[in-house]
């Protein structure tokens, strides 16, 4: 492997892509090709050949996805080639060329009720269009890049880009006297700049083994602790001083398209003993989000 990666990164231009470009700064040595939707369509079989045979990247960092859960349920194929055809494209093309690929999913692929944090070795039960979409995505990753494959399940992903849970609770408590948000659905919140940061740190310490096939399969990612969607919220208005009251109610209360889990924390010892990843409390994310402004 070369000293200096070259890294493509899809999907730059959204929240998490985002995260990505900021971080590039802290790695001057390495070359980052920053790829939006306009740039590089992964659904695009030949045009995404074309663009990694060209780059010959070291890794490829896969952050475009289809995140509209609810939309997802009226729109499953729009949702399955973004989730589920472009990563198989992806992995089939970057095992090809030599690429170590890093793909992000999600904790909805799990529909956990025993209350006791997720291993990578859990049963994916998905519920809604969404997760199936992008557990079919993990699969092709799986299957089509043994070798250096590496499907990152996260959480309740927020950044100080785009639109989050976050931003909506700020938005909608400046508006409102009261808001009402789900305590039964429970999970941990995940700052993106710091899952940019683990996957950079991933990859900081794969190029000193010069080794990718040890990033290779499922991991778990997302900040330390434990809440429910209430919860966050809260601490959501308590930081941003907002003048509204956040209303605890049952999932049953607010009926939405597609099903979420209602229980997906993550059980993060693999990614932590691995690459010896120090993971910081979610409301230490959250106290930086605010400090973003």
């Amino acid at each position: 492997m070369r000293r200096h990666p070259v890294l493509v990164v899809t999907g730059a231009r959204g929240q998490l892509g985002r995260c990505f470009e900021v971080l590039s700064r802290n790695y001057p040595e390495w070359t980052f090709i920053m790829a939006g939707s306009s740039e590089l369509d992964i659904t695009q079989r030949c045009a995404l050949r074309h663009f990694l045979e060209k780059n010959r990247p070291d890794w490829c960092i896969n952050c475009a996805a289809y995140t509209a859960v609810d939309r997802a349920e009226s729109e499953p194929l729009q949702a399955w080639r973004v989730n589920a055809l472009g990563p198989r494209y992806l992995a089939e093309i970057c095992a090809q060329v030599g690429c170590a690929l890093i793909h992000f999913s999600t904790d909805y692929v799990y529909h956990g009720r025993h209350y006791l944090p997720l291993r990578e070795d859990a049963s994916p039960r998905p519920r809604s269009v969404y997760a199936r979409t992008k557990l079919a995505g993990d699969r092709a990753v799986l299957r089509l890049h043994p070798k250096a494959g590496m499907v990152i399940r996260t959480s309740w992903l927020y950044s100080p880009y785009g639109q989050n849970f976050a931003h909506t609770i700020t938005r909608l408590g400046q508006q409102r006297s009261e808001l009402r948000v789900v305590f039964d659905q429970i999970g941990t919140p995940t700052y993106a700049p710091h899952l940019a940061q683990a996957v950079l740190h991933v990859i900081e310490y794969v190029q000193q083994q010069a080794n990718p096939t040890v990033v290779s399969g499922v991991w778990h990612y997302s900040n330390e602790g434990v809440c429910s969607w209430y919860d966050f919220a809260q601490a959501i208005a308590d930081l941003k001083q907002l003048p509204c009251r956040i209303i605890p109610i049952r999932t049953e209360e607010y009926p939405t398209a597609a099903i979420r889990p209602p229980y997906s924390v993550l059980d993060k010892t693999k990614i932590k003993t691995a690459f010896g990843i120090e993971i910081l409390h979610w409301r230490r994310g959250l106290e930086l989000w605010v400090a973003q402004g």
